[in-house]
Parts: C-alpha cells; structure tokens; sequence
C-alpha cells in the first residue's frame, strides 16, 4: 500500500451527505470488525448524518468523525477514522479541530472521546477522566453494542472548552 506520510497534500474537510454512508462504511469496516469502532448501520447514519465531518484527498475519503451531543453542555466525539495509507498526515487531529471549533460554536462546555488512542487525545488537550463520571445513558445507549462489553479497555478523556 502506497503512503502519502509527509507528503504535500491537499485535504478537503467538509460535511457529511447521505450519499456518503456506502463509502463510510467501507473505509470503517476493518475497525469495527476488529471491535475498535463501534458499528454503525446505514439508518443510524443517516440519522446522525449532520454529526459527521469527513476529510477528502484527491476525491477519495481519507477520513472522518462525527460530533454527537449528548446535552445543552456535552458532546462527544465518535467513529474517529483515518485510512492507513493518509495517516501520520494530522487529518486526524485536523478532525478534532473542526469538531471542538463546532462544539464551541454551538455553545457546549465540554467534548469527550472513549478510545483506546490516549496520547493522540491527550496531545489535542484531552485529559483522563474516570468513565464511571461519564452520563449513564451514554455508557448503556452505546456501549451494549461494543463487542468488548462488558470488559471496556476504552480510556474516557475530556477536553473543556
């Protein structure tokens, strides 16, 4: 696989559409196979299709997250993903900008992330915090999914915004 690490490229951030979900699911089907993304089905994106900002190279996607809140105050950042051959690039991080400047924009508090990439979080100034002070509904609405559940190696980090 050819890699674009440290290369000059041009990265096309902008929002999700409906006609987008095949190719999400796609570039995400190997990490939630392997249990590291939790699987999304087609209705439940589309539901959700406003959450998600998605990262384009050359008219290929290369990455994508979602932003879902949670309350008037929290939100959480999901699905983060960067294909293989764009990583080491920052469109991860680049990812996590857009989100959080969305987040501050309508007004929330504070972003979380459940992962099991904590320096990468901790690096864009997410900090650790105990995932039993996470909200209730967020652990049963989402992680009964998880193919780990009920054994969560997940980190829970929070960023203040």
């Amino acid at each position: 696989m050819k890699s674009y690490m440290k290369m000059k490229m041009k990265v096309e951030y902008k929002k999700a559409s409906l006609n987008d979900i095949e190719v999400m699911q796609e570039l995400v089907y190997d990490e939630v196979e392997s249990g590291v993304i939790l699987e999304r089905s087609s209705d439940e994106m589309a539901t959700n299709i406003r959450s998600y900002i998605l990262a384009y190279v050359d008219e290929k996607l290369a990455g994508f997250c979602a932003l879902h809140i949670h309350t008037t105050s929290l939100a959480e950042i999901r699905s983060l993903i960067v294909n293989e051959v764009y990583r080491g690039n920052r469109i991860g991080a680049n990812l996590i900008y857009k989100c959080v400047d969305e987040a501050k924009t309508l007004g929330l508090e504070k972003v979380l992330s459940l992962t099991y990439k904590q320096s990468f979080f901790e690096n864009l100034g997410f900090i650790e915090i105990p995932k039993e002070s996470l909200p209730e509904h967020k652990i049963w609405a989402d992680c009964i999914k998880c193919k780990h559940f009920p054994i969560c190696n997940e980190v829970s980090l929070i960023k203040n915004l």
